[in-house]
């Protein structure tokens, strides 16, 4: 069944693992909590921030009950998503048979990523996908990773499936357009905008749902931003939005993962929020990370 979700914003959560690559569940549980005092509309677990193609086979349902359970033990109706992403129709139905009897909202897929699509094919693998889950599914626009756009005319015959519930994209122009094209064809299917840069502008065009992974450490100037989006008053919105953007900005310059990692470690919760692979800062990064988390007073 489709719900459409609400205004606000939807952060992209980590997921703190230790020095093995197990989920640490009093860190991801004390960071759902976080974002539930912040205000957070809804929840992804395992999107890109949340590292879902790197996380081990083994902590994958796990990571997703911790998250739930954690939304649960706050008596919160705030909806979670769960990520899904693979490379096939049977991977991605093995991943939700993983997550069968969870209080989920919906599960989020892109596109295969192994090999491109042609748009018969991206229909194709949505409709089964969707066809199979018990969730409902949330389509996730990725072409930079995954090497296939999901066209607009490919996702308007995709929103009128039963069980396909949203898109998340950070195309503006895409997300216009479906977000016109929804009413004549399936009225509840929700666009989830993730063009960070663009937030307030795209506020204004009716995108009032709004998802990435900077919430995640940002959670105090989310609350201001989404305030501010919501009573029209767009200068301090604009503020706000500006500085998320100064911060993400600062990860770009010593390494994306590894600046999240550090400021979620420096916002008091445990573990490794980057790839095994990703190296740590230096103590320059560190501090380069630190001052403007402190200009931002988020620490």
């Amino acid at each position: 069944m489709k719900n459409i979700l609400s205004a606000g914003y939807y952060p992209a959560l980590g997921t703190p693992l230790d020095e093995q690559g197990n989920v640490i569940a009093s860190s991801l549980s004390l960071h759902v909590e976080d974002q539930l005092n912040g205000n957070a509309a809804g929840l992804l677990v395992m999107g890109s921030m949340g590292m879902q193609a790197q996380i081990k086979n083994s902590e994958y349902a796990r990571t997703a009950q911790i998250a739930s359970d954690a939304v649960k033990a706050a008596q919160s109706a705030c909806p979670v998503m769960v990520g899904v992403m693979d490379n096939s129709i049977g991977r991605v139905a093995e991943r939700i048979d993983s997550l069968k009897g969870m209080a989920l909202s919906g599960v989020v897929a892109t596109t295969p990523f192994y090999f491109a699509l042609t748009q018969t094919e991206v229909r194709a693998f949505f409709e089964r996908i969707a066809s199979k889950s018990p969730f409902p599914v949330y389509m996730y626009d990725l072409p930079g990773i995954t090497k296939t756009k999901i066209e607009a005319a490919t996702a308007i015959e995709l929103m009128k499936h039963p069980n396909i519930a949203g898109i998340k994209t950070g195309d503006l122009a895409l997300a216009r357009v479906l977000q016109r094209e929804k009413f004549q064809h399936a009225p509840n299917f929700s666009v989830l905008f993730s063009g960070l840069d663009v937030f307030d502008a795209a506020y204004g065009y009716g995108l009032t749902s709004q998802l990435d992974g900077m919430f995640s450490c940002t959670t105090a100037i989310n609350k201001r931003l989404y305030e501010s989006l919501a009573s029209e008053d767009m200068e301090a919105a604009s503020s706000s939005l500006d500085d998320i953007i100064t911060l993400r900005n600062t990860f770009v310059s010593v390494g994306v993962f590894g600046g999240f990692s550090y400021a979620m470690n420096s916002l008091g919760f445990e573990g490794n929020f980057a790839p095994d692979y990703a190296p740590r800062l230096t103590a320059a990064q560190e501090e380069q990370v630190q001052s403007c988390m402190r200009s931002l007073k988020l620490i």
